[in-house]
């Protein structure tokens, strides 16, 4: 019984350490985006909704929706101000 766990639990971190390299790769960047694009296509063939749908995440909590609101506002802001600096050498 103990070989059956302790091979489980190495097999999960060999398996996360490949897949975190592999992502990386140019082979695992091209698969991923294979892969991306199938659970798109499977999504608007069979109208499959995504797992967590933002939206109503977002109704379930409006305290999440209005501090996101201001982080993007914020970052917004700071690329502008950013964007400008560069432009004018400020």
């Amino acid at each position: 019984m103990w070989f059956w766990i302790i091979s489980a639990i190495a097999g999960s971190i060999l398996g996360s350490a490949t897949d975190a390299w592999f992502r990386d790769t140019k082979l695992g960047i091209w698969f991923y985006n294979k892969i991306d694009l199938l659970y798109t296509w499977a999504s608007n063939r069979y109208g499959l909704k995504i797992l967590t749908d933002e939206q109503e995440q977002m109704k379930k909590f409006p305290q999440l929706e209005k501090r996101l609101c201001a982080i993007e506002k914020q970052l917004q802001a700071d690329a502008r101000k950013k964007a400008t600096s560069q432009l004018f050498g400020g």
